[in-house]
């Protein structure tokens, strides 16, 4: 027997029925299924509370919504990154942010970082290819258990962050590991190891 094709979505029908289930993301039309576990959270909660204080001690304009999707326009797209910088100066400009926690331009996107988990081939390939043409930024790919490719982060593989810095219209990359202090344009007085982030996946060290 022929299986018919699930059935593609757009993004205003996804909005609808999973805007507000946080195990879901669309990729293309299709619904594509979040499954962090709990060390994934963590370091998700321990990058998100590192930026927070830093925007504080700075004082930006900026902040971290709990729950936020960004909708690619002219696509079937619509990702919900772990961690989200934005512009509050700039939601003026965004035509759906007053009815939904929905992001469309990457005018008010200052930082995005997702960390890596099963799926990585996304976070590594297809986020990086989407949010350059997007205009992000800065976006880090934390990937605290060293499972991407090893063009990705190298032989061995080992945790690694890369940060990706926008330059023109294409990402320029950085990759972190151990000791080493993550450089950050939008941060750059952040003092924080690559050690630090990947050590908040452990219950002895969070």
């Amino acid at each position: 027997m022929v299986q018919s094709p699930a059935k593609l979505l757009s993004v205003d029908e996804f909005i609808a029925n999973f805007g507000d289930s946080e195990r879901y993301e669309l990729i293309d039309g299709e619904l594509t299924e979040m499954e962090p576990t709990g060390p994934h959270e963590q370091v998700s909660a321990f990058l998100g509370r590192k930026l927070n204080v830093e925007i504080d001690r700075v004082d930006l304009p900026y902040f971290i919504p709990p729950r936020c999707l960004i909708k690619l326009l002219g696509t079937a797209t619509a990702f919900r990154p772990d961690v989200l910088v934005v512009d509050r100066t700039q939601l003026i400009n965004e035509p759906l942010w007053q009815q939904e926690p929905v992001i469309t331009s990457g005018n008010s996107i200052k930082l995005i970082a997702e960390v890596v988990s099963t799926n990585w081939q996304n976070d590594y390939a297809r986020k990086v290819e989407d949010y350059a043409l997007l205009g992000v930024p800065e976006y880090w790919i934390v990937d605290y258990l060293g499972i991407g490719g090893r063009e990705y982060i190298g032989k061995p593989k080992q945790p690694t962050i890369t940060i990706c810095m926008l330059r023109e219209d294409e990402y320029q990359k950085q990759l972190f590991q151990k000791s080493d202090r993550l450089i950050s344009s939008l941060f750059p007085d952040l003092q924080l190891t690559a050690q630090q982030i990947l050590a908040a996946s452990s219950i002895l060290n969070s």
